[in-house]
């Protein structure tokens, strides 16, 4: 079994105190691959069937214990049906599709056409079934929760969610339970309805990205806030570069360590000034620099792959300050040193004065060196 991560543990921990957890971070700072890496971990379970331990009252225990660094931190532990429920938020997520509602069913032209109607059991609805059986625990997984109208689309579930409000780990109602009414996708009928004590929900989102509506103030107070930022240190152990190199770049690259070194310092230069000109949501993370899967070794490679992650941080750089040309220029420290591969210019459009960010649209591999070293300063 692969080494569980800290930040795995310390959310299954989050989860099994508080059932609900909310990744947020810049992109590129791994939130997908940690919803991955909890997801893992949530459905690992002890050796299946019963196995001997010695000195024990019961010496063929009816459930296998939970060993190694799960031990005390997975969330329903005794719980052997383990299964994971994933969704992705959009602008066109709805209430139906998440809880249960009706969808139109169009019949074929063989059985005559005509439109009916019948109840779907959302994704919410379908880990609270599972989670509610007798072995059951369930894990919901929501990707970009902020991309789409969180708040509708819970609905009435909202109120229900917080750990203290679930039903008790029997199943039985408690005095704080809260129910809501929900459309029963079997016969129909407005239902009072109340999530399970095993049921958690893991939720992701990056700040800085809101295509429908930000979240509110009384909906993330429902959840365990888990923060993942840039990081300076993962990027030097994955390079092999030092903990702390404050020594002056080279003037040229004559090995990897070189290109990397400048990339990293660059890619942590234009994440200061985001933080400064946006804001630290807007930040990029460490992942850009990494998409390859391995450092190279040659400087040919190391190259290339530094150009293709400057293209990746170009693009979000113009997004993110879309419109202001200063801004773009303040970033990649124009003006910052003399030999810079961007300029700002003045010019005119309409007989009105304009700036104007002039360098090269693509940067080659080998162009890219003097860009990185220039950019960060």
């Amino acid at each position: 079994m692969p080494e569980v991560s800290p930040n795995t543990l310390a959310i299954l921990r989050l989860l099994r105190d508080r059932h609900n957890v909310l990744i947020s971070g810049p992109p590129g700072t791994g939130k997908s691959r940690l919803l991955n890496e909890v997801a893992r971990a949530f459905e690992r379970t002890a050796p299946s069937g019963p196995v001997h331990v010695p000195g024990a009252k019961i010496s063929i225990p009816k459930t296998p214990p939970i060993a190694g660094e799960l031990k005390g931190v997975l969330p329903s532990p005794e719980k052997t049906s383990r299964k994971i429920f994933r969704t992705v938020f959009h602008q066109n997520s709805k209430y139906r599709d998440f809880v249960t509602g009706l969808v139109p069913v169009v019949e074929s032209k063989a059985t005559g056409g005509g439109t009916t109607f019948r109840i779907v059991a959302g994704t919410l609805y379908r880990a609270s079934e599972h989670a509610r059986s007798k072995e059951g625990a369930s894990l919901l997984i929501i990707d970009e929760i902020n991309r789409g109208p969180a708040v509708q689309v819970f609905g009435g579930s909202i109120v229900a969610i917080e750990s203290d409000k679930r039903l008790s780990p029997n199943g039985s109602p408690q005095l704080e339970t809260m129910y809501f009414e929900i459309a029963a996708p079997d016969t129909g009928d407005l239902v009072e309805y109340a999530l399970p004590h095993h049921l958690y929900i893991l939720a992701a989102m990056n700040q800085a990205d809101t295509s429908v509506e930000p979240l509110d103030v009384a909906f993330l107070r429902r959840w365990m806030p888990f923060r993942l930022d840039p990081s300076l240190a993962v990027l030097r152990e994955y390079f092999q570069l030092p903990v702390e190199n404050v020594g002056a770049l080279p003037d040229a690259s004559s090995s990897a360590n070189d290109v990397y070194e400048t990339a990293v310092r660059a890619w942590s230069a234009v994440n200061g000034r985001i933080r400064l000109g946006r804001g630290p949501e807007f930040q990029i993370g460490h992942g850009v620099l990494m998409a390859r899967g391995t450092a190279a070794t040659s400087v040919d490679d190391a190259l290339e792959d530094a150009a293709e992650s400057w293209r990746l941080i170009r693009t979000h750089i113009d997004e993110v300050f879309f419109g202001d040309v200063r801004g773009i220029a303040a970033v990649l420290n124009v003006g910052g040193i003399g030999l810079h591969p961007y300029k700002l210019e003045d010019s005119t459009f309409a007989d009105e004065p304009r700036l104007e960010l002039v360098g090269p649209e693509i940067v080659p591999a080998q162009g890219v060196f003097a860009l990185l070293r220039a950019v960060a300063g």
